[in-house]
């Protein structure tokens, strides 16, 4: 049994804790894992983040650069680095998928965008300010600090 200590638990290992604890969803929903391109390099992992297709294509014109990007109906799905979620509530109606395993869809998830190059990453905070100006929230660090007495 390993014993955990403060100088052994990394940002990394804690954001992972916090997300195995989450909430069980109510009802089961199968999972897929969308898997990139052979050839492309995910040397930090592979999350997603997931939006309704008609906010999606609002998303695609506004981005300075784009990795991979799935569909699989109804919803399309940006590849992230493992940790996105770090420090950001990412806006609704956004779904941050760890582990890059999204809810089973009615279709198997397609590849609608893929980079030049080997990096199948979307940058993750140019992704999250455009879903913030789109979806009309303030991200945490533009809201203003409540006045002291």
């Amino acid at each position: 049994m390993h014993t955990w200590t403060a100088g052994s638990l990394s940002l990394y290992t804690l954001a992972s804790l916090s997300r195995g604890r989450s909430p069980r969803r109510a009802a089961r929903t199968p999972l897929v894992r969308l898997t990139v391109p052979s050839g492309m390099t995910t040397s930090m992992g592979v999350d997603a983040v997931g939006v309704p297709e008609a906010l999606a294509r609002r998303v695609m014109g506004r981005l300075p650069r784009m990795g991979c990007v799935f569909a699989d109906g109804g919803r399309w799905w940006w590849i992230v680095p493992s940790g996105s979620d770090v420090a950001l509530e990412w806006p609704a109606p956004a779904h941050y998928a760890a582990g890059a395993l999204v809810p089973d869809a009615r279709r198997e998830p397609r590849l609608v965008h893929q980079p030049a190059g080997k990096a199948p990453y979307t940058p993750p905070i140019p992704l999250y300010v455009t879903l913030c100006r789109l979806t009309d929230t303030l991200p945490p660090w533009s809201r203003s600090a409540p006045a002291e007495d």
